[in-house]
């Protein structure tokens, strides 16, 4: 690393107690998607000062930037020579857009974020934005950054910062990524790696350039700017600078540097065992557990429950009710102690509890529905059972006989005759074999057959946010069907392109998923059932024509084809439920619903007979709705409404804080148990949703 260090040893000390200071109200033993929760709500609510991108970005780097050996220069991303296009330095005087002189680079591409960054609120970020050569910095242009060594340049179509400054990109990245949230700055929109072993977006790349690449005295120089009462300073800091080691605590990968000594100190001291383990409330799957603190020389951070041996959960506190066990059942339970540096306890002394024979069966199955029908099937549909431990399963009666079962709430018959009524039932099981009555008897008959469904057909057209992107098709037909014959083709500026041979089958009844490799949706990735890489056609965008080959003969289209105008910018597409049969000649007016991809919530993705997410310009009648105070300073907010409304609250994360109904007469929400900050609040009637943004002072 070329950076220079400037700090002595005595002002690194007072750097790092202020950090920690800073940070008091964080709980830093929690880890994972927990912390990262916490510091996003940190980082946000101590962003108070929004700077203009002119001249607030510019004074802002002329001190953030300074070099440390002669402060009339900034230091220049990128930069690894003495002078020219590749220069380390510039005088701080020579701003602007010609040659010779430096300008402000968006390290993470305004046009990478989704929606585009701009040039204000993240675009004006200064954390982010660093003082670059104005041809070095058009050489970068939005290439996602990629591995390399040496000095930067371009590699292999993507942009490596250079070994001096892969660190400061990895760690500003992150900064990005908790405080605007999970859709506008996804490490996987910016940076050209894996997410496979993350429980979000973050990439092993900027895990890695973390590790390689520590911490410089240079970038707590910005840090330090920033949370200053100075006119230029955002008031917020950049965690990852202050700790290296809390993206390791989040994300996992090989272990950055701990700065504080807090997670990875000389620490070896274990924490004793928890004494005193009891049981109580022991009900038919689920027992209650208690016992007395741990003791340690720094402190205990988290207890590990097992039962049976097996860990059944964790928990921060002295009290945890383990869940999901079999009636009848002896379980012998212990406990053991964490500290922060991970040390741990010997397990506690086991304690056997027997959970209570179960002997109350599970309510009979409700509200049967038959759809799908076709001349030798249909599909029966059912609201779930309840039950005192856990329904595990129902069992399908065709005319009073067995026909199969499943642990879903709707079930496939199959292998009928045409025109045929059939009685069908339906009762629950649960984890002791304890049955429900039979449900109500209800009626299905299939069709004469002679209209039934006879071929595939692209059912959904996702555009959402960032590379979550994806293809849907649907069988309706009276068979499962292989896909050997079947392929997709892209067409781009009249061209189709190579086809992409699908694979597996699709039962009765069911979809097929086929997702971008780097879309991060969690619908999305579960839902998948064919996952390709990005020279595939499902990098489509609106002006793509996507078609459904069998045989290699074109049998299904989205987009007119051999057409040139933009017909699904940043578009998802749902092909309404009437349409029956595949059509080379689209008819997004006939056949198809638009939403945008800003308001889907992907949720109907993996079932074309779900409900529909509307977009906010399609949702009129939801549009009367409205949050108040907003902002609110108080522990209740209020929607005005004169229906029944469902209510959910996010986190900047997308993380799930609060869920409530709301009616004319009892329209406030608590959230006094809330954090202060931004939430989105949906607001959900009738299949139909809203959206709006709540902050909480």
């Amino acid at each position: 690393m070329k950076k220079i260090l400037f700090f002595t040893f005595l002002f690194l000390s007072f750097f790092v107690n202020a950090q920690e200071a800073y940070y008091s109200d964080v709980d830093l033993t929690a880890e994972g998607q927990n912390l990262k929760e916490k510091l996003a709500t940190k980082t946000i609510n101590q962003h108070t000062n929004f700077l203009v991108y002119t001249p607030g970005v510019w004074e802002a780097l002329k001190v953030t930037d300074s070099n440390p050996d002669n402060n009339t220069e900034v230091l220049l991303i990128y930069g690894y020579s003495d002078s020219g296009t590749t220069a380390r330095t510039r005088s701080k005087s020579l701003t602007g857009g010609d040659q010779g002189e430096w300008n402000r680079e968006h390290t993470y591409a305004k046009s990478l974020g989704n929606p585009n960054l701009g040039t204000s609120g993240p675009g004006a970020d200064a954390h982010h934005l660093r003082p670059s050569d104005v041809n070095y910095n058009g050489q970068r242009g939005s290439l996602r950054f990629a591995d390399g060594n040496g000095n930067s340049g371009n590699v292999s179509g993507g942009w490596y910062p250079g070994d001096e400054w892969k660190g400061d990109i990895a760690r500003m990245m992150m900064y990005m990524y908790i405080r605007y949230g999970e859709e506008q700055c996804l490490p996987t929109n910016v940076g050209i790696g894996s997410s496979v072993n993350t429980e979000d977006a973050m990439i092993d790349l900027f895990l890695e350039w973390n590790v390689e690449d520590p911490v410089s005295d240079f970038e707590r120089q910005r840090n330090t700017f920033h949370d200053s009462s100075e006119t230029y300073a955002q008031g917020n800091r950049n965690p990852f600078i202050d700790n290296a080691y809390l993206a390791t605590r989040i994300w996992g990968g090989a272990d950055a540097i701990d700065s504080w000594g807090l997670y990875t100190s000389s620490d070896e001291e274990a924490p004793t065992a928890p004494t005193n383990v009891s049981l109580s409330n022991i009900g038919t799957s689920s027992i209650d557990v208690s016992w007395t603190a741990a003791t340690d020389n720094e402190a205990v951070t988290k207890y590990e429950i097992f039962a049976n041996g097996v860990l059944n959960g964790n928990t921060a506190n002295t009290n945890y009710t383990i869940s999901n066990l079999s009636s009848n059942t002896t379980y012998r339970i212990t406990v053991l102690a964490k500290d922060i540096a991970n040390n741990e306890s010997a397990l506690s002394t086991a304690v056997n509890g027997t959970t209570l024979v179960d002997t109350t069966p599970p309510s009979v199955p409700a509200n049967i529905t038959i759809s799908n029908q076709t001349g030798a099937s249909f599909r029966v549909n059912w609201a779930a059972s309840s039950d005192d431990s856990f329904v595990a399963k129902y069992d399908v009666f065709v005319d009073g006989t067995l026909n199969g079962s499943t642990t879903n709430t709707n079930y496939d018959v199959t292998g009928l005759a045409v025109s045929t009524t059939y009685s069908i039932t339906i009762l629950a099981k649960d984890s002791a074999n304890n049955m429900s009555e039979k449900s109500n008897a209800v009626n299905a008959t299939t069709s004469n057959g002679l209209s039934d469904v006879s071929e595939l057909f692209f059912s959904e057209y996702v555009e959402g946010t960032g590379f979550n992107k994806a293809l849907e098709i649907v069988n309706l037909t009276s068979n499962n069907i292989n896909l050997t014959s079947y392929t997709i083709k892209r067409q781009s500026g009249g061209e189709w392109e190579a086809p992409l041979q699908l694979v597996g089958n699709i039962a009765i009844n069911d979809v097929y998923v086929i997702i971008n490799s780097d879309a991060t949706n969690n619908t999305l990735l579960q839902q998948k059932d064919l996952e390709v890489n990005n020279t595939t056609p499902m990098t489509f965008n609106g002006d793509d024509r996507i078609g459904l080959y069998k045989n290699d003969v074109l049998i299904d289209m989205i987009g007119d084809l051999d057409g040139t105008d933009v017909f699904a910018e940043n578009i998802t597409l749902r092909r309404n439920t009437n349409v029956k049969e595949p059509n080379i000649n689209y008819s997004e007016q006939g056949e198809w619903s638009d939403f945008y991809s800003t308001t889907i919530d992907y949720s109907d993705i993996g079932n074309f007979n779900g409900t529909f997410t509307l977009s906010i310009d399609k949702n009129i009648s939801l549009k009367a709705l409205e949050i108040y105070p907003n902002p609110t300073n108080g522990n209740k907010f209020y929607i005005r409404t004169t229906e029944d409304t469902n209510v959910t609250v996010y986190n900047v994360l997308g993380k799930v804080v609060k869920i409530a109904k709301i009616t004319a007469n009892k329209n406030s929400i608590d959230i006094s148990n809330l954090s202060k900050g931004v939430f989105i609040v949906k607001m959900n009637r009738d299949n139909k949703s809203i959206t709006k943004k709540l902050i909480k002072n």
